[in-house]
C-alpha cells in the first residue's frame, strides 16, 4: 500500500521529457512528462501551489494529483474557486458514509457523487427513513469536529476486489469503470471508501452539513437493477452558508410548481394515467396556449412556417436519422403488422423528411419549418419529477437549412427570438458555447467556420458566455441557455445547434450557383426548450403570480350584494367582449372573503362594484399587491388592460398609472 501525501515524483525517464499545458488565461507552461496538477501549480508559484485543493483538465474535475497532458487545458482549484464547494461536498458525502457505518455497520455502499445542491449517497442493506437522519447528522457533526486527516491511498486492483469481497456494487465499479492497475482510496481516521476523488484535506473543512432525505433510487438508475435507498443532503463551509441555502430551499419549495400547480388547478400525473404523463386542466392549457401564440407569433414574423408531423414512425426514420442507436433504450417501440415503429423522442427526422420531399434551388434556402411537436422519452422512473422530467412532453422545435454562409446570420434571427422571450418574461439565462466533441462528424474546416460564427455572434451581441469545451452535439457546435431557479439551480431551456449529419444521412441536397448539388445545414433551435420544463419555470419564477396576458384567470367581478349582480356582469361582458378571461364571484360571502380568495387564486385584478360603482357606472379597481383604487370609468380600465396585455407587461400596474 502507497500512501500519498507529498507532491508527485517524477522519474528520470519523465524527467527527460516534457509537455506543454495552457492555463486559463491562453498562456502556456511547459512541465516535465509526468507532472500533475499540483506540480503545474508549483511552478506557477509556491503559494497556489500549497492552496491547491483540485484542479481541472480540459473541462474536468480532477484530484491535484492526476497527471496532465501535452497541451491540456489547466485550471487550479482552491478554496477561493466555484468548484471549491463540489469538493467539499464530495468529502460531506464520505463523512456521510462513515457517519452512517458507524451508527449501521451493516450498512452497504454503493456511490456517492456531489451535486449542484450538495451530495447524495446509495446505500443498501439498512432500513432508513426521515426518523433516522437526526441521529446521522449529530455524528456527522462529531466527525467534522474531529477534524481528521483525508488521506489518499493508491492500492492495487485485486487488493480493493479483497477490500470489497462482500460488495457487488464496488466490485462492479472496479471491473467496469476504474481504469489502470490502481486504484485510489480516500481515508479518514481509518474509514475508507473507493474514489477518485477530489476531495479537501480534512473532515474540519466541512463547515456545515445536513441531511435533507431520503428517497428510492435504482442502481446505475436502471429500474431492471437492485433498488438502493438513496439519501440527500448538502454542506458549506460556514455554517451562515448553510442556514442562508436552507432558507432559499424553504421559499423555493413554497414556489414548488407541483405545490402550486395543485392549488391553482393547472396539472396532474395521476398514477392511473402513468407516470411523466402530464394532464392539463383548463387552467394549466390556458397558460400553455398563450404561450404557444406567442411562439408562434415570433415564429411567423421571423419568417418560419408551421409543419405537423405524427407522433409515431417507422424505426427505419429512426435509424436512417441515427436516434434508434442513440436512443433505442429511451423509445418507447411499438410491433405494428410485424412491423416495428417507435414513438417520437424528437421531431426533426420528420422535418428532415419534409425538407427532401422537393427540389430546392440555393436561392430557396433557407428554409424555416416550426411544430410544436409532442415527443416521448422513456426516462428511468426514479428520475421523473414534476414537470421537470417527464415521459410526455411538447418542444416548440424548430428546424432551419441553410447554406453555409448564412449559418451567422440564421443563428443571430434565433438568439434575437430567443431574448425577446427571455426580456418579455423577466428571466434570466445562463449562456453557454459547446464546441466540438471528441467523436464527431463532419471535417475540421466546417466545424473550425461554425464555433467561430457562434462566437462571433455571442461576442458581438455582447452575451457574457461560458465555454464548455468538447460540450457540443455529434453533429455540430450548440449554444445553450441555462435558467436559473431560485436555489440557484440550472434548468435546460433554449438551445440552437448546428447540425451536420442529418443532412448527410437523409442525402439533404440543393442545387447552387454552380448548378452543382450541395449539402444545406441544419440548424436545430427551440425557443423555450420544452413546454413542460419552461412552464415548471414560470410557475417557481412568478410564484403562479402570472402576468396579465398569461393568467388563466385575469379578472374576478366581487358584487357587494345581490342588487349589483347585475351590473357586475354588464362589467364582466364589456371585459369579456375585449377577450379577457374574467369570472364574477356570485357566491353569497362577504367582500372580505371575496377579496381574500382572489388574493389566494392569484388574480392580477379584482373589480369591485357597489351600489355607488352602479350608480356612477364606474368600478374599483384592486391588484394582486393590494392597492385599490376606486371611482374608474370603466373605458379607462378597459383600454389600460388592453395596452397592458399586448406590451406584455410582468406585473399589474393599473393603480400605479393613477
Amino acid at each position: 500500500m502507497t500512501v500519498v501525501r507529498l507532491r508527485h515524483c517524477m522519474s528520470e525517464t519523465d524527467a527527460e521529457a516534457e509537455v506543454t499545458v495552457v492555463l486559463p488565461d491562453g498562456s502556456e507552461l511547459t512541465v516535465p512528462a509526468g507532472s500533475t496538477v499540483e506540480d503545474v501549480a508549483f511552478e506557477i508559484g509556491p503559494g497556489l501551489g500549497r492552496d491547491t485543493v483540485a484542479g481541472k483538465i480540459d473541462g474536468e474535475l480532477v484530484e491535484k494529483y492526476a497527471a496532465v497532458h501535452d497541451g491540456a487545458r489547466i485550471e487550479i482549484v482552491t478554496d477561493q474557486s466555484d468548484e471549491y464547494l463540489t469538493v467539499l461536498r464530495h468529502s460531506a458525502a464520505h463523512v456521510f458514509a462513515q457517519a452512517l457505518q458507524r451508527l449501521r455497520p451493516e450498512a452497504t455502499l454503493t456511490i456517492g457523487p456531489a451535486t449542484d445542491e450538495g451530495f447524495y449517497y446509495d446505500v443498501t442493506d439498512v432500513d432508513l427513513d426521515e426518523d433516522d437522519l437526526a441521529a446521522i447528522e449529530d455524528e456527522m457533526d462529531e466527525i467534522i469536529a474531529a477534524d481528521y486527516d483525508i488521506e489518499r491511498e493508491v492500492r492495487s486492483r485485486e487488493a480493493a476486489k479483497e477490500t470489497y469481497a462482500d460488495n457487488e456494487y464496488k466490485r462492479q465499479i472496479l471491473d467496469e469503470e476504474a481504469d489502470g492497475e490502481e486504484v485510489t482510496f480516500y481515508v479518514q481516521d481509518g474509514w475508507e471508501d473507493l474514489c477518485q476523488g477530489p476531495h479537501v484535506e480534512s473532515t474540519g473543512e466541512v463547515g456545515a452539513a445536513t441531511l435533507l432525505e431520503v428517497s428510492a433510487a435504482y442502481w446505475r438508475g436502471d429500474e431492471e437493477n437492485d433498488s438502493l435507498t438513496r439519501v440527500y443532503g448538502t454542506a458549506f463551509a460556514s455554517e451562515s452558508d448553510l442556514e442562508e441555502y436552507l432558507e432559499l430551499r424553504e421559499q423555493a419549495q413554497e414556489r414548488d410548481h407541483r405545490k402550486i400547480g395543485q392549488e391553482m388547478n393547472l396539472f396532474s400525473i395521476p398514477t392511473v394515467t402513468g407516470p411523466g404523463l402530464p394532464l392539463y386542466h383548463p387552467p394549466g392549457k390556458t397558460v400553455l396556449r398563450e404561450l404557444s401564440d406567442f411562439a408562434n407569433e415570433l415564429n411567423r414574423d421571423h419568417g418560419y412556417e408551421e409543419v405537423e408531423t405524427p407522433h409515431v414512425f417507422r424505426t427505419e426514420l429512426w435509424k436512417q436519422s441515427g436516434h434508434y442507436e442513440n436512443y433505442k433504450d429511451d423509445m418507447f417501440l411499438l410491433d405494428v403488422n410485424d412491423e416495428e415503429y417507435g414513438l417520437k423522442p424528437m421531431n426533426c427526422p420528420g422535418h428532415a423528411t419534409i425538407f427532401d420531399q422537393q427540389s430546392w434551388s440555393y436561392r430557396d434556402l433557407p428554409q424555416r419549418y416550426f411544430e410544436n411537436g409532442k415527443v416521448y422519452r422513456k426516462e428511468q422512473r426514479g428520475e421523473l419529477s414534476g414537470l421537470s422530467r417527464v415521459w410526455s412532453f411538447t418542444i416548440d422545435d424548430g428546424h432551419l437549412f441553410v447554406r453555409p454562409d448564412q449559418i451567422r446570420q440564421e443563428i443571430e434571427s434565433v438568439i434575437e427570438m430567443i431574448f425577446e422571450v427571455v426580456e418579455t418574461l423577466d428571466l434570466e439565462v445562463e449562456v453557454a458555447l459547446a464546441t466540438r466533441p471528441d467523436k464527431s462528424v463532419g471535417g475540421d474546416e466546417i466545424w473550425e467556420s461554425a464555433e467561430e460564427q457562434l462566437r462571433d455572434v455571442l461576442e458581438s451581441g455582447g452575451y457574457d458566455y461560458d465555454v464548455e469545451p468538447g460540450d457540443g452535439a455529434f453533429y455540430g457546435p450548440k449554444i445553450d441557455f441555462g435558467f436559473e431557479d431560485a436555489l440557484g439551480r440550472v434548468w435546460d431551456g433554449p438551445t440552437v445547434q448546428l447540425d451536420f449529419n442529418m443532412p448527410e444521412r437523409f442525402d439533404l441536397t440543393y442545387t447552387g450557383e454552380d448548378n452543382e448539388d450541395h449539402q444545406p445545414v441544419m440548424i436545430h433551435r427551440a425557443l423555450y426548450g420544452s413546454y413542460e420544463r419552461f412552464f415548471m419555470v414560470l410557475i417557481e419564477h412568478f410564484d403562479g403570480n402570472f402576468p396579465l396576458w398569461l393568467a388563466p384567470e385575469q379578472v374576478r367581478i366581487l358584487p357587494v350584494s345581490d342588487e349589483t349582480l347585475g351590473y357586475a356582469h354588464r362589467v364582466k361582458n364589456a371585459l369579456e367582449d375585449e377577450g379577457f378571461r374574467v369570472e364574477v364571484e356570485d357566491r353569497d360571502w362577504t367582500v372580505g372573503r371575496k377579496i381574500r380568495a382572489g388574493h389566494d387564486d392569484r388574480l392580477p385584478y379584482m373589480v369591485i362594484v357597489g351600489d355607488d360603482e352602479q350608480e356612477a357606472g364606474t368600478v374599483s379597481v384592486r391588484d394582486r399587491f393590494e392597492n385599490q383604487r376606486g371611482d374608474v370609468d370603466l373605458d379607462d380600465f378597459v383600454d389600460h388592460l388592453v395596452e397592458e396585455r399586448a406590451e406584455k407587461r410582468t406585473e399589474p400596474d393599473f393603480v400605479d398609472a393613477e
